[in-house]
Parts: C-alpha cells; structure tokens; sequence
C-alpha cells in the first residue's frame, strides 16, 4: 500500500456517514495481495523463503486434495484468502497455482462441520499456504460471528452496531470487511477520513466550539463527529453545526432524555446521527437502542472477537 486511500472501500466510506456507506463493499484486492505477502514473508523467513518440513518430506511433484472445514458454529468471512495464499506460495515456488472451488459465501451462517472450500494440487503449495490461509479466514470470521451476535440483537430496534478503530494492528482492512459480513456498520476507516472531536481536542482548542471551527477551516470535506457526555455539551456541539454526536458513557435515563431533546429539534436542525459508546453489552443493548440512538459502537467486535476454529483436511 502506497497511498493514503488506495482501496475501493476506503474511497467509498471516506466522506460518508456510517447510515449512508454501502454495506456489500468487498475486502479490498490491493489489501488483500500485500497482507498475504507480508504474512507470508513473517512465515517462511523472507522471500521466497522456505518451510523446512515440507520441502524435506514431501515430493514437489505430490499432489494433494482437501476440504476447509468449519469446526464450529459461526458467520464465514474471508473466503478470498484462500486463492490469495495459495497463488502466492505457487509463485514463490514456481509451481502450478492450486484449484479451489468455493462451497459457500462470506457473509453465510454455518454449521460445524461445514465445508467451505475444496482445494486441489501441489502439496508443497497447499501445505505451505495452510496456516496463513487458515489463520486469516479463522480471524475474519471470528469479528463476523461475533458481530452478527450484535446485529441480531439489535434487529427491529431501528439502531446498528458499529465498529471503532479498535483494530488489530495492519489487519483493519479485514477486520472492518468481517464486520459488515457480520452485519455491522463501518465507521472512519482512519483518522483521515473523518473528525472525531474528543475530550483532549475540547481542551487543546478551548472549548467545543472551537474544536469545531477549527477542523472545519483546515478541513472543510471532512464530516465531523463530536464526543458528548452532558446535555450541555451536546447543546454546544449543536448550535456549532456538529450533525454527529457519540454519546459517551451516558446514564440510560440521561441518554433518553437528551436523544428524545434532539429528536424534537431535527425539524429545525435536520438529521442528527447519534452513537452511544461506553459499557455496552449484548445484555444491555436493546436497552440502549431504546433510548433511539442510530448506532451502539463496539469496540469488543474488532479488539476482542475469539477465532472460529476452521482446519484443513486433506483427502
């Protein structure tokens, strides 16, 4: 990756608020290509680098088949992985790039025992590729299982679960892709691509007016969120223009009746976007949704989602 925004997803999500980003956005090819590679290089000490076991044991003319397989429950994401690894590993060895047919779709709820993918040639490739390949798609639908917990619980409540920037370090690409598999919502991608306006900006610019004036002048096309956590500040961040409020670690009865304040106003302001944040939990999520905020923004999607368990069976 060399640019700044250098991916369809980036580029589609940057300027728009979370309601207005397409959902069905895929896992970002140029991403995708260079995580492989590097995972590969960490793997196999370099390029092309070597996996001492398999190419001391196995014939490079063997010829192996295998099915992916669920081992567990869960939401599949990341299926794509799978022909990135391998076609990497042939070309590191200089060797015929595998066959894999898909059985099913990121995005599919599954069973234990279900096949996700067959795959057939090189053993020196498939054996080389397995645990890279394995470790990225257990990833990915480990924060899409989990996610779809969340969307579940959520579903007729009119607010979404959101994502945070909360990301396993060089992997948001895929994590921020398993989150709408999952039927999550993506918030910025970064810190370029949207303002969020937070306790330590309030202070560094004097007060949240300030804070808001400012970002507006340096940069004028980006959307700004702004941190609340009294009525009074959301008063402020409102008559300064802000459209966006997180409402951090607000009280229910608090957080009621300031959402119910500005949902009476929005014919004179217009639409306002509210997001609570701060000791959420599947037991108390319809209760906060409740309070008519858009969005509940967790950060444990991304920072906290075990693997699902998915293997490698050869035939």
């Amino acid at each position: 990756m060399t640019d700044l925004v250098d991916t369809a997803a980036d580029a589609a999500a940057g300027s728009l608020h979370p309601e207005q980003q397409p959902q069905d956005l895929p896992l970002s090819r140029t991403w995708l290509a260079d995580a492989v590679r590097r995972t590969l290089s960490e793997d196999l000490g370099g390029y092309p680098g070597r996996d001492v076991t398999t190419l001391a044991t196995i014939a490079a003319e063997a010829q192996v088949s295998g099915t992916v397989m669920m081992r567990q429950d869960g939401v599949v994401a990341g299926l794509d992985v799978i022909a990135e690894v391998l076609a990497q590993v042939s070309v590191r060895l200089g060797l015929p790039h595998p066959v894999v047919e898909l059985l099913v779709a990121d995005g599919d709820q599954v069973g234990a025992g279900t096949a996700l993918a067959t795959i057939s040639g090189p053993g020196h490739v498939v054996l080389i590729a397995e645990r890279t390949m394995l470790n990225l798609l257990s990833r990915a639908s480990g924060v899409a299982t989990h996610t779809r917990r969340w969307a579940t619980a959520l579903k007729g409540t009119g607010a979404q679960v959101l994502d945070t920037r909360k990301t396993t370090p060089m992997m948001r690409e895929l994590e921020k892709y398993a989150v709408r598999c999952g039927g999550g919502v993506n918030k910025r991608v970064g810190l370029y691509d949207c303002a969020m306006v937070k306790d330590n900006h309030v202070v560094a610019a004097g007060s949240v007016t300030a804070a808001i004036e400012a970002v507006r002048e340096a940069f004028p096309d980006v959307p700004i969120q702004v941190e609340v956590e009294s009525a009074a500040q959301a008063a402020e961040a409102l008559k300064a223009g802000a459209r966006f409020l997180m409402l951090d670690n607000m009280a229910p009865d608090a957080m009621t009746e300031l959402v119910a304040d500005i949902r009476s106003r929005e014919k004179k302001l217009g639409k306002v976007l509210l997001e609570a944040t701060g000791g959420l939990t599947l037991d108390n999520a319809v209760d906060v949704a409740a309070t008519g905020v858009d969005f509940l923004s967790v950060g444990a999607l991304t920072h906290s989602s075990p693997i699902v368990d998915i293997a490698l069976d050869l035939a």
